[in-house]
């Protein structure tokens, strides 16, 4: 037998107040609607659960027990509502995000660091993760990510303004082996090279020529799924690397590294924070929202 969950919250009430009218005037019901109630549960179980006189309203035995069962879960449940109810006020709890590793605005701590400051309620979860599936169906509340592969039914915020990739190497290994002068050339190149996990091929790096997009699979010397790994490989000489021009740039203020290939590498939309399309958004997604728009 499914619970009737509105009756016996009805029921609850009217063993608190031992008054059909009382119930009634605090849910805001007429006392015949609670009357009525009350007889369809009683019909359901089979059995009489108060004792009514004109003036009062007693529990009989299976009432009382039933009382003492239920009581504890319906207020376990008021206490549920009111604190999400509570939510609607200010930001307040996890606030969970999936984010690319290769987001370095996002990732780079003063972003976080400012809206952990200003929502001291709101605990913040990021998994910096560069795979691919729905934050929603995985509990998450926003994502961020390239906003070439983020679902059209999201809603996007931009996080960043166009990104670029970029090939990389040392100046020690431009000097010794020469510069590539296009993309086709990466063969007979050291590469380093980036995969997510063990049992995917590496990326292909991405280039462009008189408009047109175009990848090469280049074959690595060095293959990681760690970025920071493959700089500092490729400071060391060990050959030329590509990823997010972001990613390499304090290294080429510095002059450790040297961009290559410069005119096959065109602009593109940069990273977005995303989430679902909702009509009630949380308090502590919209505080992260609009942390974004005043940070940028």
């Amino acid at each position: 037998m499914d619970p009737d969950l509105n009756a016996l919250a009805v029921f609850a009430l009217v063993a608190e107040e031992r008054s059909f009218r009382a119930a009634a005037d605090r849910m805001g019901v007429t006392r015949s609607a609670v009357s009525q109630t009350m007889r369809r549960l009683e019909e359901r179980l089979g059995i009489a659960l108060v004792q009514r006189t004109t003036r009062s309203v007693s529990l009989t035995e299976a009432g009382e027990r039933l009382y003492a069962e239920v009581a504890p879960a319906i207020a376990d449940m008021r206490t549920a509502i009111e604190t999400t109810g509570n939510l609607r006020g200010r930001p307040r709890g996890q606030l969970r995000l999936a984010v690319s590793s290769i987001a370095e605005g996002f990732l780079s701590g003063p972003f976080l660091a400012t809206f952990a400051e200003a929502n001291p309620e709101v605990q913040i979860d990021v998994n910096v993760t560069d795979e691919e599936f729905d934050i929603v169906a995985e509990g998450y509340d926003a994502g961020v990510r390239l906003g070439e592969v983020i679902e059209q039914d999201m809603i996007a915020v931009p996080v960043s303004g166009d990104q670029r990739q970029s090939a990389v190497c040392a100046p020690a290994y431009r000097d010794r082996f020469g510069a590539p002068s296009h993309p086709s050339e990466l063969a007979a190149h050291r590469c380093i090279g980036w995969r997510p996990a063990p049992k995917v091929a590496p990326y292909r790096w991405e280039f462009a020529e008189h408009g047109k997009e175009f990848s090469v699979a280049v074959a690595p010397e060095i293959t990681t799924n760690d970025m920071a790994l493959m700089i500092k490989l490729a400071v060391a000489g060990a050959g030329i690397t590509f990823g997010m021009e972001e990613s390499f740039r304090p290294w080429i203020e510095r002059g450790d590294l040297v961009p290559v290939l410069e005119d096959y590498c065109p602009r593109f939309a940069g990273f977005y924070l995303y989430y679902p399309s909702r009509r009630n958004m949380a308090p502590k997604l919209r505080a992260l929202v609009d942390h974004l728009r005043r940070f940028r």
